[in-house]
């Protein structure tokens, strides 16, 4: 991903990155969206959240068995 780094002046200009933004060409075009970091965050959560009813949770909680983290370990390849 490329970084672009925004100094204060076009942080100013982009109201302060504190809510979403729609990028737009000279002719009106969108060309991207900007979502701020927080709101971002927040919203991967709620969608997260959205993905298992309380009933499957309670049923992965409740599932014993597995492997422990060494035993994961110990099956990758060494490099």
């Amino acid at each position: 991903m490329n970084r672009i780094v925004v100094d204060q002046t076009l942080r100013t200009r982009l109201q302060n990155l504190d809510a979403r933004l729609e990028f737009c060409d000279e002719a009106g075009a969108v060309l991207g969206y900007f979502v701020p970091a927080s709101e971002r965050r927040r919203l991967l959560y709620e969608w997260a959240r959205g993905q298992f009813n309380d009933d499957e949770l309670a049923k992965a909680r409740a599932q014993s068995g597995g492997f422990s983290l060494a035993e994961i370990l110990a099956e990758l390849p060494q490099s």
